[in-house]
C-alpha cells in the first residue's frame, strides 16, 4: 500500500510541470499574448512578400514590352531630331520637336533614366518591378497609402489587385489597431512612471482637472508624433541625396497620414524593406495619436454643446440685465475662475500638504459671497430727463 502511494505521488510530481512548461500562469499569460502579437505581424508580413512577388510575376512582362516599346520610339524620334537640327523650315518645331518632347514625357513616365546618352547608346530603365519594389508597391496597397507612381496595367495584374486589397486592407488594419493599442499602453505606463518621478516642482505645475491632463496627454503624443517624423526625416535625407531635410519630413507626414500625393516617392530600391517597416510601425502610432487628439476635440465639443443650456441662457440674462456692459460680469468670472482653477496643494514650511475639499470650497463660497454682497449694495441711480414733444397741425 505504501509502494502504491509513493508510485502515486511521483507520477504527480512529474507530469505537473511537463503539462504547464514548469511557467506560472502569468507567464504563460504574456507568453500567448507576446506569440500573438508578433504572429500577426509576421502574418502580414509573409502576405506582403507573396504579394509583391505576385504583382511581379505579372506585371514584368508586360512592363517590359511597353519599355521596349518606348525605347524604340525614343530612339527614333531623338534621331529624327538630330538630323533636322539645321531645318531653317518654319513647321520644324511641330514636325520633330514637339514630337521627341511627347516621347520624352511618355518614357519618363514610364521609369526611362533621362541621364544623357551619347548617340548611338540606348538609354537606361530604372527597375520598377524588382522584388523590392514590388514588395514596397504591395505595402502601399496594404496601407492605402497609393502613391501612383507604380500600378498594375495588365488586366489580370488589376484583378489580383482587387482581390489582394480585399483580404489585406482589414488584415493589415488589424495589425495597426493592434500595435496601436500595445503603443498607447507604452505612453501610459511611460506617463505614470515620468510622474511619479517628477520633481515636485514641476509636479505642482501640472493640472489638476482631468481636461488639462488630457489636453496635456494628447499635445504630448502630437509632439512624439512629430519626433518620429523628424527622425525619419533624417534617415530619408542619408539616403536620399536630391531631397531636402523639408521634403524628406514631408514624405514621412503625406506617408503616416495615408495622404500620399506621390510627388514625393523614394527612388532608392535598397532600403525600400526599411521603408516599409518604418511606414507599418508609424502608421500604428499615427492612429494611436489621432485617436487621441480625436477624443480631446470630441470631449471639447461636448463641453461647447453644453453651453447651449442653462447656463448660456443664464449668461445671456445677466447680460441683458447689466444693459449690454459685460465688463463686470467677466471681472466676477475671472475671479470665480482663479479660485477654482488654483491648485490645491500648496507649501507650508517645510513639508507639503493638501488642502481639504472643505476649505477649497470654503474659499471658493467666500469669493461668490463677496460678489452677491458687492452686488447687493445699491447702486447711484442715473437721472434720466424725458422730454416728449407734441406737434399739432395749428
Amino acid at each position: 500500500m505504501s509502494f502504491n502511494k509513493k508510485l502515486q505521488s511521483s507520477y504527480i510530481i512529474e507530469t505537473k510541470p511537463a503539462g504547464c512548461l514548469g511557467l506560472k500562469p502569468n507567464t504563460l499569460k504574456k507568453l500567448k499574448s507576446i506569440t500573438g502579437h508578433i504572429g500577426l505581424l509576421a502574418t502580414l508580413v509573409i502576405y506582403t512578400f507573396i504579394g509583391g512577388i505576385i504583382f511581379r510575376q505579372i506585371e514584368l512582362p508586360s512592363e517590359q514590352i511597353k519599355l521596349d516599346g518606348l525605347k524604340a520610339d525614343l530612339l527614333q524620334k531623338r534621331q529624327e531630331l538630330l538630323n533636322n537640327i539645321n531645318a531653317t523650315s518654319s513647321e520644324w518645331e511641330v514636325e520633330y520637336l514637339q514630337p521627341y518632347e511627347k516621347a520624352v514625357e511618355s518614357a519618363t513616365r514610364a521609369g526611362l533614366s533621362m541621364e544623357p546618352f551619347k548617340l548611338g547608346e540606348e538609354p537606361c530603365f530604372a527597375d520598377r518591378w524588382s522584388i523590392l519594389q514590388a514588395v514596397f508597391f504591395a505595402s502601399t496597397i496594404l496601407t492605402t497609402i497609393g502613391y501612383g507612381n507604380v500600378f498594375p496595367s495588365t488586366f489580370l495584374g488589376r484583378i489580383f489587385c482587387i482581390l489582394f486589397a480585399l483580404i489585406g486592407i482589414p488584415l493589415t488594419l488589424t495589425v495597426i489597431a493592434d500595435y496601436g493599442k500595445l503603443f498607447a499602453k507604452g505612453v501610459s505606463a511611460l506617463a505614470k512612471k515620468s510622474r511619479t518621478k517628477m520633481p515636485s516642482c514641476l509636479n505642482s505645475c501640472m493640472p489638476a482637472n482631468q481636461a488639462g491632463k488630457n489636453t496635456l496627454g494628447a499635445l504630448g503624443a502630437v509632439l512624439l508624433l512629430f519626433i518620429y517624423l523628424a527622425c525619419g526625416a533624417g534617415i530619408f535625407k542619408l539616403w536620399e541625396n536630391e531631397w531636402s531635410l523639408f521634403e524628406a519630413f514631408y514624405f514621412c507626414f503625406v506617408t503616416m497620414t495615408t495622404i500620399g500625393f506621390g510627388d514625393v516617392v523614394p527612388t532608392k530600391p535598397n532600403y525600400m524593406l526599411f521603408c516599409t517597416g518604418y511606414i507599418l510601425i508609424g502608421l500604428a502610432l499615427t492612429s494611436t495619436i489621432i485617436e487621441l487628439v480625436r477624443m480631446q476635440y470630441a470631449d471639447s465639443w461636448k463641453k461647447l454643446q453644453s453651453l447651449s443650456g442653462p447656463l448660456a441662457d443664464t449668461l445671456r440674462k445677466l447680460g441683458e440685465q447689466a444693459g449690454g456692459d459685460m465688463s463686470a460680469l467677466q471681472h466676477d468670472l475671472k475671479r470665480v475662475f482663479q479660485v477654482i482653477s488654483m491648485p490645491r496643494r500648496r507649501k507650508s514650511g517645510v513639508e507639503n500638504r493638501e488642502i481639504k475639499d472643505s476649505e477649497w470650497e470654503a474659499a471658493v463660497e467666500a469669493i461668490l459671497r463677496d460678489i452677491a454682497n458687492s452686488k447687493a449694495k445699491p447702486e447711484p441711480r442715473k437721472s434720466i430727463v424725458q422730454i416728449i414733444i407734441y406737434e399739432s397741425s395749428v
